[in-house]
């Protein structure tokens, strides 16, 4: 795809990574994987994709189950579409980095996003859920809605496609509605002006994260 071109991740060393005070991954690994329940599973997998899990790393393979602390990796030209519950789906992109720290169905939890880009997709109509993303750029509220979040035409980018999200860094918080976007220059910046985004630039987007 074209659009994977555009769209390199920016990838961040771990030191800055964990300076953005988004993301405590340290704790990744040392909890016992047997206390963990199921809480979705790998519906798609394109690619070499691994889970962390524990201190066991493997490839993820489609239909198996993901539970709570699964650390989820991508690797180049590779994606994975991921079902937490039975309404929540997540679609990484390429060489993307995520860590579903707490997630229970119909409520929410949180997840860490790190490297790459990510679309969450909760179907209009549903219940609202409580549900935090968290990125070395900042933090986004999520209420029940489809966004985008990741590198866009150079800087880090949250775009809401339905819904209403709550985008926090740099002690500012803006909302962003249906059709928007804002962008964040660096971690630890506020976020930038809300615009609406174009057809081309969405669809660029969406590309990245393995949307065709």
């Amino acid at each position: 795809m074209e659009a994977l071109k555009v769209f390199r991740p920016v990838r961040l060393s771990r030191r800055l990574f964990m300076a953005g005070g988004a993301l405590a991954l340290t704790g990744i690994g040392i909890r016992a994987t047997q206390a963990n329940a199921v809480i979705g599973k790998a519906v798609e997998i394109t690619g070499e994709v691994n889970r962390k899990q524990a201190n066991l790393l493997e490839g993820l393979k489609a239909g198996a189950s993901l539970m709570d602390h699964d650390f989820v990796t991508t690797g180049k030209k590779s994606f994975a579409a991921l079902e937490l519950g039975e309404d929540t789906n997540l679609l990484l992109g390429s060489e993307t980095e995520l860590l579903i720290d707490t997630f229970i169905a119909g409520q929410g939890g949180t997840i860490e996003l790190g490297t790459g880009q990510m679309i969450f997709d909760r179907p209009e109509g549903l219940a609202k859920i409580d549900l935090t993303v968290r990125t070395a750029f900042g933090m986004i509220g999520v209420r029940g809605t489809k966004f985008f979040a990741g590198p866009s035409r150079g800087p880090f980018a949250v775009f809401v496609e339905h819904g209403l999200i709550e985008v926090s860094g740099g002690g500012v918080s803006k909302e962003v509605g249906p059709g928007q976007g804002v962008e964040i220059a660096a971690p630890g910046a506020a976020p930038g002006e809300v615009t609406q985004w174009g057809e081309a630039r969405i669809r660029e987007a969406y590309a990245s994260a393995g949307v065709r």
